[in-house]
């Protein structure tokens, strides 16, 4: 209705993903940047997740019509609480293969010999596995075995998966998949698109259907849009397909954001968002959000994000390692007292020859036991091997509480070198 009240050839805002509606945004640009990263390797999984609505379908599309066919032979499969078994059927059946009997022997025997087959005909092969998340462990380790057929050392399949975020959780934590986990060569989180690319977002669609500034849009209804949708792309379909119809009911050229405010009351009466929006203040009239798209695509690693700068927790470091700092300086002035003062009646000497001379003297004393002199030399001697013994421990002691505050200071040094 909507398309014939405003000249438009299509509707631009359906929320089936097509691949010509796709729009690079900052984190779809750096998703391809990974997929492109990936499909070099020519081997193992490339994992793309992001929230419901995010985009990853819309990407797939994206890759699948874009390809080379003549060097790559993609399929694609959208997944639902399958077994193994399944998922091996469901594969052939992407790569066009039609197994009799439904045996799972005979379906992996078939899908070899078409990878086999491409490969003599100069083509890798890719299988896309949408909706990643419905898939079983034991399904996922069905997909790891595919991945393992070769034509002398080279892979002959690579698997994209797509799922929603509880999908990476698994693939992470689950200790049945360390064999795909390290399978892995390039994985990406579909993030919101930013505020500021909303409104070329809308525009983008518009503008494949024809649209010709007919309707306007005033910048406060972007700024809105993006705010009540998240910047997640099917929601602002949602909003946007609502909003063109009440203008089209209205006979209205001109969006506002009173209009966009009474269609999300609509939206959020007939309950079409899973979970409470934001609510929208309008901005002021004045406020004109700018659009700043990244000229480049993102780096192929992620780069780390340092942490926002706390200067209480700053401060708190500092005065921990002062704390620090200040034991481990006590600590070695007690070990230099210590090596200072002697043990009662010991003098000082090489640890290892007095201990040599007490065993001796020890043994000595045994062989004359009717000597008058032998329990008081004994006694003596035993005293002088006391002492020893708690000279030594208390230095040991005070050696190793020194090394211990030595270590813990470095390691808090390190660690502050490395927040600032």
């Amino acid at each position: 209705m909507y398309d014939e009240f405003y000249g438009l050839s299509g509707r631009p805002f359906q929320l089936t993903p097509d691949p010509h509606f796709y729009f690079e945004s900052g984190t779809h640009r750096k998703a391809l940047s990974y997929l492109g990263y990936g499909l070099a390797q020519g081997e193992g999984f490339i994992v793309i997740t992001g929230e419901v609505g995010a985009g990853k379908s819309t990407l797939a599309a994206h890759l699948m019509a874009t390809v080379d066919r003549q060097r790559l032979t993609a399929a694609q499969i959208v997944t639902s609480a399958l077994d193994g078994e399944e998922l091996i059927h469901v594969a052939a059946r992407a790569f066009g293969l039609e197994v009799a009997g439904h045996d799972k022997a005979t379906a992996l025997a078939q899908i070899e010999a078409f990878l086999h087959h491409e490969a003599r005909e100069g083509r890798r092969c890719l299988l896309v596995v949408d909706e990643s998340q419905n898939l079983s462990v034991e399904a996922l380790e069905e997909l790891r075995m595919l991945s393992n057929f070769q034509l002398g050392a080279h892979p002959l399949l690579q698997i994209l998966l797509l799922g929603q975020p509880e999908f990476r959780t698994l693939i992470q934590t689950s200790p049945d998949l360390e064999q795909l986990r390290q399978r892995v060569i390039a994985s990406h989180h579909l993030d919101a698109m930013e505020p500021a690319e909303v409104g070329a977002y809308v525009e983008h669609r518009l503008a494949l259907v024809g649209w010709q500034g007919r309707p306007q849009f005033d910048a406060r209804v972007y700024a809105d849009l993006a705010k009540a949708s998240g910047g997640v792309p099917r929601r602002i379909n949602q909003i946007v397909n609502r909003l063109l119809l009440m203008g089209a009911v209205e006979q209205r050229d001109h969006i506002d954001a009173a209009m966009l405010q009474a269609v999300l009351a609509d939206l959020a009466g007939d309950g079409a968002f899973g979970k409470p929006q934001v609510s929208v203040t309008p901005a002021p009239a004045a406020e004109v959000p700018k659009i700043e798209l990244p000229v480049a695509p993102a780096p192929i690693a992620p780069a780390s994000v340092a942490p926002a700068f706390d200067e209480s927790i700053w401060r708190a470091a500092l005065a921990e390692r002062d704390e620090q700092i200040a034991e481990l300086q006590q600590a070695i002035i007690e070990l230099a007292d210590m090596r200072a003062a002697p043990v009662a009646s010991v003098p000082d000497f090489d640890l290892a020859a007095q201990l040599e001379e007490a065993n001796r003297r020890i043994a000595a004393l045994e062989a004359r036991p009717g000597d008058e002199g032998v329990l008081a030399a004994l006694a003596e001697t035993q005293r002088t091997i006391a002492a020893l013994e708690s000279r030594t421990s208390e230095q040991e002691q005070a050696i190793r509480h020194t090394l211990t505050m030595l270590i813990e200071w470095i390691e808090a040094e390190d660690f502050h070198r490395a927040a600032a």
